[in-house]
C-alpha cells in the first residue's frame, strides 16, 4: 500500500480528531518578544507554506518552552511532509513533557503511517491502547485495521470507541465497515435504527439510514427516518423550510403504498389534514371526512372547505332535497370567496340543473368549469344534461355524443343521460 493510501485512509481522520483541522497556531498563548515570529508563523499558515511555519513554531518553541508551539511545529511538520523532522519533534516531547505522553505517541503514530509502517503502527497503537484505554485510542487501531483491510479486527475496536461513546461519527464509522466491508447489513441497520430511538434524527446518520432504506426498497423505513426528521425541522423555528421539504418528501413516499396505510400513518401523525379528508373521501369514508373537514373550518375558516362540506353532506344525505338548500348555501359561500375551483363549479353546477331549482346559471357554472379543465368528459356529460333539461336536445346530443364516444355506456349515470338525450334528439 502506498504512503498516499495511508495518508487519505487514516492519518487525516486521526489529525482531525486531534486538531481540529491542524492548522490554526496557538499563538494567543505567548505574547511578547516574538510577536514578529508570530505573525510570521501565522501568515505562513494562512498561505499554506508550511515549511515557514515550521521554522518560525521551532523558534518560537526555542525561545519560549511553550508547549501549544511544539505542537504546532509537529504539526507544520506534518503538513509539509518533514517526517524525519516530526519524529524528533515528538521525541523531544516524549522525553520533556511526560504529562502529554498520549498526545505525542498519537503524533508517532501518525508519523510512522506517514511513512507507511502500519505494522509498527499498530504495535505502537496497541501500547497507547494499554497506557490509555479512551475513545481516541480505539478509533485510531480501527483505522489502522481498516486500512489494511482486516475488518473483522477493526470492527471490533469501533465497537469499543461507540461503547465509549456514542457519537454519530464513532457510528458511521461502525455501520460502513458492517454494511459494506462484512455485509452484515442488518446488523449495520439494527445499530442506526437503535440509535434513532434515542436521538434526534439529523445529520448523516439519518441519512446513512434513508439511503439503506432507499437501497432496500423498504418504503416504511424511508417513512419512519423522514417523519422523525420532519419533527425535528418542524419544532426548531429556523429549519421551516427544511420541514416543508421533508414533509413533500413523505407525502410523496405516501402515495406509493395502500390507502389503509397511508390514512393509519396521517391519523397517527397529522401530516397533512387535507390530504387525509381526500383519502377518506376516496375511500367513500364520508362522515369521517365530513368531520375532519368541520373541523378544520372551524379552524381557519378556508371558504374552499365550504365546498367539501357540501359535497360531504349532499353525498351522504339519504333525502337529498332535504339538504339541498343547505348544499346551495355552502356552494354560494365558497365560490362568492373568488375561489375558482373547477370540481366545484360542476359540482354545484350539476345540482341546479338536475333538482331543477337554476338550470341557466347551472348551464353558466359548468361552462366555467369547462374553460378550466376543456375536456373533462363528467363536465360535457352535466353540460349535456343541462341543454337536454332547457330541451335544446341537438346541443344535448352532439355533446353527449361525444362523451359516449370517448368513455361508452358502463357508467349508469351516462347511460341514462344519453338514453333520454337520444330519445329527445329523435322527436325533434
Amino acid at each position: 500500500m502506498s504512503s498516499n493510501n495511508f495518508k487519505l485512509i487514516f492519518i487525516v481522520p486521526i489529525l482531525l480528531i486531534l486538531n481540529g483541522c491542524g492548522t490554526t497556531p496557538s499563538i494567543a498563548k505567548y505574547k511578547g518578544k516574538n510577536d514578529t515570529a508570530i505573525l510570521m508563523a501565522l501568515d505562513s499558515d494562512i498561505n499554506k507554506d508550511y515549511k515557514k511555519s515550521l521554522y518560525y513554531y521551532e523558534l518560537l518553541y526555542k525561545n519560549t518552552d511553550n508547549i501549544e508551539y511544539l505542537k504546532d511545529a509537529i504539526d507544520a511538520s506534518y503538513q509539509s511532509k518533514q517526517i524525519t523532522k516530526m519524529e524528533t519533534l515528538v521525541n523531544i516531547g516524549l522525553k520533556k513533557y511526560p504529562k502529554q505522553q498520549q498526545y505525542f505517541l498519537t503524533q508517532h503514530i501518525v508519523s510512522l503511517l506517514a511513512q507507511s509502517k502500519p505494522n509498527l503502527a499498530l504495535d505502537e497503537a496497541k501500547k497507547l491502547l494499554q497506557l490509555y484505554p479512551s475513545e481516541l485510542s480505539y478509533q485510531i487501531i480501527a483505522n489502522i485495521y481498516y486500512a489494511t483491510k482486516k475488518y473483522s479486527e477493526a470492527l471490533k475496536y469501533y465497537e469499543s470507541a461507540y461503547a465509549l461513546n456514542q457519537t454519530q461519527k464513532n457510528l458511521l464509522s461502525l455501520v460502513d465497515i458492517l454494511y459494506t466491508n462484512l455485509n452484515k447489513k442488518d446488523k449495520a441497520l439494527a445499530y442506526l435504527e437503535t440509535y434513532i430511538q434515542n436521538h434526534k434524527c439529523m445529520g448523516k446518520v439519518c441519512q446513512k439510514l434513508m439511503l439503506i432504506y432507499q437501497e432496500q426498497g423498504d418504503v416504511d423505513g424511508m417513512i419512519v427516518v423522514l417523519t422523525k426528521m420532519y419533527n425535528y425541522y418542524k419544532s426548531n423555528s429556523t429549519t421551516n423550510e427544511m420541514a416543508l421539504m421533508v414533509k413533500k418528501l413523505i407525502l410523496s413516499l405516501l402515495d406509493k403504498q395502500h390507502i389503509d396505510k397511508t390514512i393509519r400513518y396521517l391519523e397517527l401523525n397529522q401530516l397533512d389534514t387535507k390530504k387525509l379528508i381526500n383519502l377518506y373521501y376516496q375511500k367513500g369514508d364520508l362522515k369521517k371526512a365530513l368531520f375532519l373537514t368541520k373541523k378544520l373550518y372551524n379552524k381557519n375558516n378556508d371558504p374552499v372547505l365550504l365546498g367539501k362540506i357540501a359535497i360531504f353532506r349532499f353525498e351522504l344525505a339519504k333525502d337529498k332535497r332535504k339538504v339541498l338548500k343547505n348544499v346551495i348555501a355552502n356552494f354560494e359561500l365558497a365560490l362568492s370567496s373568488g375561489i375558482n375551483i373547477a370540481q366545484y363549479q360542476n359540482y354545484y353546477g350539476y345540482l341546479l340543473i338536475d333538482y331543477d331549482v337554476d338550470i341557466k346559471k347551472g348551464i353558466s357554472l359548468i361552462k366555467q368549469a369547462l374553460k378550466n379543465i376543456p375536456n373533462n368528459v363528467a363536465y360535457k356529460d352535466s353540460l349535456a344534461w343541462g341543454y337536454y333539461k332547457l330541451h335544446k336536445c341537438n346541443k344535448a346530443y352532439i355533446l353527449m355524443k361525444e362523451v359516449v364516444q370517448t368513455v361508452g355506456l358502463t357508467d349508469s349515470e351516462i347511460k341514462k343521460h344519453w338514453d333520454k338525450i337520444d330519445r329527445c334528439n329523435i322527436k325533434k
